[in-house]
């Protein structure tokens, strides 16, 4: 594992971490996205179907485990825990705009025609848009709290790190996934307007507000 997997892995980890003690914390899941959460948990759920199925090592088993069970504990807060301060109202994202064309693409492009390979390669695209619903509901509200910024740089980070990972790979192992890596930039680039926002307000101390 190199060390581009690692902090990526890890700023993943720190990014659920933070969003589930935020929840936790304020009582409250006020600003959060259940859409984008209920998408993540798919996401989850169709990636590490595997490990029904095989077996790589402890640390890769210990990780999927952490991010499914931390997915539907979110979801579990968002629409039952807290639900009374679920701001339903502002997340109407359409979902479905996002599974349908996702889940026709994984049937058509994917590195093999099999279940677990389709399910694995929507799982890639899907995380992609994932978080279209949050900076959706960011938009509409106008502004998010400074430990939501947060919960997103992380999320951000952690792809941005897996683009270099598969940089890494390419040249060092000579291992190139066409899937994972067009799906990386795509969901990074969403990132980017975020980023920009982010070091030049939230480090600054001042309210983050996306352009609606």
């Amino acid at each position: 594992m190199n060390v581009f997997r690692l902090t990526g892995d890890l700023s993943h980890l720190a990014a659920i971490i933070i969003l589930l003690l935020k929840i936790w914390k304020t009582r409250s899941c006020a600003g959060i996205s259940g859409k984008s959460q209920i998408l993540f948990a798919l996401v989850f759920t169709t990636r590490y179907l595997d490990l029904l199925t095989s077996f790589i090592s402890l640390y890769n088993t210990c990780m999927k485990m952490i991010y499914i069970g931390c997915a539907f504990a979110t979801v579990y807060l968002i629409y039952m825990k807290f639900k009374a301060t679920y701001d339903g109202n502002h997340d109407s994202f359409r979902v479905e705009f996002l599974v349908v064309p996702v889940g026709g693409l994984a049937v058509l492009v994917n590195h093999d025609f099999a279940l677990l390979e389709i399910l694995w390669t929507f799982s890639i695209y899907l995380e992609s848009v994932a978080i279209l619903p949050q900076l959706f509901m960011i938009s509409k509200t106008g502004e998010a709290e400074t430990i939501t910024t947060h919960y997103l740089f992380c999320l951000g980070l952690y792809r941005t790190l897996y683009l270099f990972n598969w940089i890494w790979r390419f040249y060092f192992e000579g291992f190139f996934d066409m899937i994972a890596i067009v799906a990386g930039v795509v969901q990074t680039i969403l990132y980017c307007d975020f980023f920009y926002l982010y070091f030049t307000k939230v480090l600054k101390g001042k309210k983050l507000s996306l352009p609606a």
